[in-house]
């Protein structure tokens, strides 16, 4: 997504969305991930945003399986 994306669907200001893909870009590149400034991967800002993911994982990352 871009940062144009993100602002309009957070309803969030330009310069607040590049604040918010700083962040989860960081998150990210401590897990290894190669990240573009301006840009998240659609799948990851939704799962931090609306915990959109699969219940296998959720249930997973809980500890419980």
């Amino acid at each position: 997504m871009r940062v144009n994306e993100v602002a309009e669907e957070l309803g969030v200001s330009v310069p607040y969305a590049y604040k918010l893909i700083r962040e989860l870009n960081e998150e990210l590149r401590k897990t290894g991930c190669i990240t573009i400034a301006g840009r998240i991967d659609r799948k990851f800002f939704h799962e931090k945003f609306y915990g959109t993911r699969d219940p296998k994982e959720r249930r997973e990352s809980n500890g419980s399986v």
